[in-house]
Order: C-alpha cells, then sequence, then structure tokens
C-alpha cells in the first residue's frame, strides 16, 4: 500500500462504509482486503417530515460490529462482501441480529494513471437488524443495487504539512428494495496520505428514498495508521440533515487487513 495506487484501493474500499460498495479502483488480481469495524451511534433527537430536528421519545442506540472483505478475481473484476451483527433501542423496540448480508463484483469500466472509472452490481438479502437507518428491525427483504464511481487521484504539494498524495471520489447507486422503498445513493470521499504511515479521510454519505420518503446525509472524518499490512482507523459520524431519519452520530473504529 505504500504507492499511490494502492493506497487508493484501500481508500475506496473505505468509503464504502455505509453499504457494500466498492470504489473506482479495483484489487489487483489474486490480491484483497478485510476491514472489521465497529460503529456506535446514538440519537436524542431526529428530523421530522419537514427536515427539522425534534426530540424522539427516548434516546436511540445502534450498534454495528461488521466485516467487508474484496477479492481481485482478474485485473479488472473485484469481488465483494459485507455483514454485520447488530444490537440496539429506542422507545419503542430492542433489538438483536444479523444484518443484511450483500455480494456484488465491481467491473474497471476505464482508468489511466490518475483517474478510475467502475461499475457494481451486488445483491443484499435482509436480516433481523436494521436494513436500513430510517426502517424498524427486521423491515425489508432482499435488495439490489447497481452503482458507479468515478474516482481521481493527485501529487503531493510541497511543504512541512502538505500531503504526499491526495485522491477524491463520487459514487451514485439506485437501490431496488424488497419489502421497503427503493432508493437513491450518492456518497464522495475526500482523501489525503502524510508521510508513509497517516492518512486523513473526509466522507459524506447522502441519499433518499422514493415517493418523498426518508432522506438522510451524513458526514464523517476519520484518521487511518498503516501498520505495514495492517491499518488502525478511528473517527466520527454526525448526520447532518435528513427527513424522517435519526441525528445519530457516533464513533467508527476499524481494522484493516491487506493480503
Amino acid at each position: 500500500m505504500r504507492s499511490a495506487g494502492g493506497l487508493l484501493i484501500g481508500l475506496a474500499a473505505l468509503a464504502s462504509a455505509g453499504a457494500a460498495n466498492a470504489g473506482p479502483w479495483t484489487q489487483p488480481e489474486g490480491h484483497g482486503q478485510v476491514i472489521v469495524k465497529y460503529e456506535d451511534m446514538h440519537a436524542d433527537r431526529g428530523f421530522d417530515p419537514d427536515g427539522s430536528l425534534a426530540d424522539l421519545p427516548a434516546e436511540r442506540r445502534d450498534t454495528s460490529l461488521g466485516v467487508f472483505a474484496e477479492y481481485g478475481l482478474t485485473e479488472r473484476f473485484t469481488l465483494q462482501f459485507k455483514g454485520d451483527w447488530q444490537s440496539g433501542e429506542d422507545a419503542f423496540v430492542d433489538y438483536e441480529g444479523r444484518g443484511p448480508l450483500e455480494v456484488g463484483v465491481t467491473w474497471q469500466a476505464w482508468r489511466d494513471d490518475w483517474t478510475a472509472v467502475s461499475l457494481y452490481a451486488g445483491y443484499a438479502d435482509g436480516g433481523e437488524g436494521r436494513n436500513a437507518g430510517y426502517a424498524a428491525p427486521g423491515q425489508g427483504d432482499s435488495d439490489w443495487e447497481l452503482r458507479g464511481s468515478i474516482g481521481r487521484s493527485f501529487n503531493g504539494w510541497s511543504g512541512s504539512w502538505a500531503p504526499t498524495g491526495s485522491f477524491v471520489e463520487v459514487q451514485a447507486a439506485r437501490r431496488l428494495r424488497q419489502g421497503l422503498p427503493d432508493e437513491i445513493r450518492i456518497d464522495a470521499t475526500a482523501g489525503a496520505h502524510f508521510s508513509d504511515d497517516w492518512m486523513v479521510l473526509a466522507q459524506a454519505y447522502g441519499g433518499q428514498a422514493d415517493d418523498g420518503g426518508p432522506r438522510w446525509l451524513s458526514v464523517e472524518a476519520s484518521v487511518v495508521r498503516d501498520f505495514g499490512d495492517w491499518s488502525l482507523q478511528a473517527g466520527w459520524r454526525q448526520a447532518v440533515a435528513g427527513r424522517e431519519t435519526p441525528e445519530s452520530g457516533g464513533p467508527v473504529i476499524a481494522l484493516w487487513r491487506r493480503f
């Protein structure tokens, strides 16, 4: 992961925290990575149907321990998997169980030294946990997702505090759901590499359900420290806007292993 391309592979995979979405840079053939992530989200307020904040009847808590894995089948096709175990409670329910399991394939449509474009298709099987952040536990069955991603990397700048390399990427998806409304999702990530072992990420996750349903926008900032083939990430995610969704926020901690 010392080269710019290797760094971007790892960062692009991390950008899929909310769902199993490969970024525009696919894994090299015969290589992959596994990311284990812990999230602990809490909310005392929520966004009402008009987008205004209102107090919840009781605190809402959603905790998950998830696994994201991807493996390069060829230089242009990457297989990926995502699943998690969830627990939580609010004023109406106390739940624990498996979240959705998703498997999919990313195809590298185009790539040069600086830019990459990819398409992803995946299938998810709903679990007993929250299959959508705005839904009750267990609501929602199976999903199909189609996603397009584009990313651009940049050289570093001079100066003692300047990044040695950086990238930006944007992903847009259409999620077709059974038991829940279909959705449109748009995610964006900016990352910077400082020295050989430190990275900083700024991310945004947004989406909207069809027919004027729930809407959400969360932002996340995190720092990643490399230890050879291992990396440790620590950050904070916060909902900043929405409709019929909680104003959830909390820590995000992840451990990566590249192979």
